[in-house]
């Protein structure tokens, strides 16, 4: 930055504005952030109004403001304020705009001679900043360019604020204060939720926390807001926009405290209600607690899908042709390790939980913690279950084949299939395997016993012994 813009910025800040009433400080600020990186904000202040037609301007409103989302109402006398007419003002007290707006107008400027003495001269401001370079003709007509000294102007250029700004024309049937609110949509602000897991020695039991994460990156600060956040699928409709103001650095802040929302539901979705006013600045992530729970009964299963997902891609409901044609033996030996557990208050839990990721530690024989693994979950209302597929087990591989494949009438195939799970481990270990059948199907022969999860899907137990194999065979006849 050349040491001119500084010097305007400097003195042109001791300028007044002129014109409009300005805002007043906030009585009190209420902030309902969605997951969708957008919020509500409440702004409650006391307004002294004037009869007639007047105007006022709001500042310290959010960059990232929607203006078309403004609700203005008076607590005091609703039906006594009529806005006439709204702006939003986002062209900021910067040096480029003052000089932009400054084309044509005389200023005053410091320049050197050859002897290297500063001279103070004034003239006419011929082009707004190009490349970092004014232009500017003086009273005897000389030609100067990208003077290094200071420069000064007479007044402020009209239409630059501060801050962003709404700007109201008003009418008002009465003189005093009142109180008002002022309700408005901004993006920029979002929210997460993060959990840890610990899990205990015998895989049977966790303790979990959950926390929140808030960025606020709407270009505005909330000083002692009370903070709801809202968790749910909320269909906003998008139109493309630019960010128009965006404030330098970017702080980060991280503030942890203990457990402190309340749950409750709302339409379809649920808010999670602070119980404490906070401050969020602009520019910062905060972290807040969430929920705390101990001894979450859990359950550990290790499952081999031999095919894997990539069986959706021969056969689906509504394809024409013969199944069975697109696949063979799969290359697929990995066995997945999952943690399910269900959130309800016998288990220590039973609060709607929020969508986020869950990273999931355990305890060594040496009482060190160890990361071993993570998932994201969906929002989970109570009473429902929490499964995290957080990694694959190291010591026990799976096998899967077609070992036979067999047309027996024009709509009719029968099929063979080879599972092997082979365990390395000096313990046994309990597989689930997975299999996935379409149209209508049948398991003519089987060397286990399986079940039904659902029309698409069979699972059959099997015990490991350690430094064993297990096979498992079955045929199915699939008609459509």
């Amino acid at each position: 930055m050349n040491e001119y813009w500084i010097a305007i910025l400097v003195g042109v800040l001791c300028c007044s504005l002129c014109g409009a009433h300005a805002g007043t400080a906030r009585k009190s600020v209420q902030l309902t952030v969605y997951n969708s990186n957008f919020a509500l904000v409440k702004d409650v202040r006391s307004v002294k109004f004037t009869k007639g037609i007047f105007s006022y301007e709001l500042e310290d409103v959010a960059a990232k403001i929607d203006p078309t989302s403004v609700l203005f109402k008076s607590l005091t006398a609703p039906n006594s304020v009529v806005i006439l007419e709204q702006n939003y003002q986002y062209d900021l007290i910067s040096p480029d705009n003052i000089l932009n707006k400054s084309v044509g107008e005389r200023i005053t400027f410091t320049r050197f001679n050859e002897r290297g003495e500063p001279i103070t001269d004034s003239g006419i401001l011929l082009n707004p900043p190009q490349n970092g370079g004014i232009t500017i003709r003086t009273d005897s007509g000389t030609i100067v360019l990208n003077p290094s000294g200071q420069i000064s102007l007479q007044k402020m250029p009209e239409g630059l604020h501060p801050r962003p700004t709404l700007s109201w024309l008003l009418q008002c049937d009465r003189d005093g204060e009142q109180e008002t609110e002022i309700s408005y949509i901004t993006d920029g602000i979002n929210w997460r939720a993060d959990y840890v897991a610990l899990v205990n020695q015998d895989d049977n039991a966790l303790d979990i926390s959950g926390w929140v994460t808030l960025t606020n990156e709407s270009g505005a600060s909330y000083e002692n807001a009370k903070l709801t956040l809202m968790a749910g699928d909320v269909r906003r409709l998008r139109e493309r926009r630019l960010d128009r103001y965006d404030e330098d650095g970017k702080p980060i802040v991280m503030e942890l405290s203990k457990d402190q929302f309340e749950e409750k539901p709302f339409f379809e979705y649920h808010m999670y209600a602070m119980e404490r006013p906070t401050t969020i600045r602009n520019n910062e992530t905060k972290q807040l607690s969430l929920l705390n729970a101990s001894n979450v009964k859990v359950i550990k299963e290790m499952i081999y899908d031999g095919r894997g997902d990539w069986w959706r891609a021969w056969w689906y409901p509504g394809r024409t042709g013969h199944p069975g044609r697109g696949y063979d033996t799969s290359d697929y030996h990995k066995v997945n390790i999952v943690l399910e557990f269900q959130n309800s208050k016998e288990n220590h839990m039973g609060m709607p939980l929020p969508k986020g990721k869950v990273r999931v530690y355990k305890l060594d024989d040496t009482g060190s913690i160890q990361f071993i693994g993570e998932d994201t979950i969906d929002h989970t209302p109570k009473d429902e279950k929490v499964r995290l597929y957080i990694g694959d087990a190291f010591d026990v591989v799976g096998e899967y084949k077609r070992t036979n494949y067999e047309r027996i009438a024009d709509k009719t195939i029968e099929e063979s299939f080879e599972v092997k799970i082979r365990n390395h481990k000096a313990s046994p270990v309990e597989v689930k395997v997975i299999d996935h059948v379409w149209s209508d199907w049948k398991v003519v022969k089987s060397s286990h016993e399986y079940t039904k999860k659902d029309a698409h899907t069979i699972e059959f137990p099997v015990n490991v012994p350690k430094d064993g194999e297990v096979k498992v065979t079955y045929t199915i006849r699939t008609s459509w």
